[in-house]
């Protein structure tokens, strides 16, 4: 039986609604699909690639960094940011063990 958390859910509930959370805007999406195929890359690099500003990006990598999906190494005066392949696989486990639930358990 999965642990229960003091919200009622169990830590994997809570930590699939955060990644979902991550992945909910499209942008974020983009921002993931090229730090997978570059491995890293500065906030600068990331924002010549989409149609938004410095500071939208800022944004959004903050919630992927809360998350946990990505991390950023401070390389004054810039952060570089980096997948976390731990938590980028476990996000991959979880989505994977919610799309293959027994359809007769929902």
């Amino acid at each position: 039986m999965a642990h229960k958390a003091t919200n009622g859910f169990s830590e994997s509930e809570n930590q699939l609604a955060r990644f979902a959370k991550a992945l909910g805007h499209p942008a974020r999406i983009a921002i993931l699909k090229q730090l997978a195929n570059t491995n890293c890359c500065f906030c600068g690099d990331i924002v010549e690639e989409l149609p938004l500003a410095q500071a939208t990006v800022s944004q959004h990598l903050k919630e992927l960094k809360e998350s946990g999906l990505i991390h950023g190494n401070i390389e004054p005066p810039k952060v570089r940011y980096c997948i976390d392949p731990e938590n980028w696989e476990k996000a991959k486990q979880l989505i994977y063990q919610f799309f293959t639930i027994n359809q007769t358990s929902l």
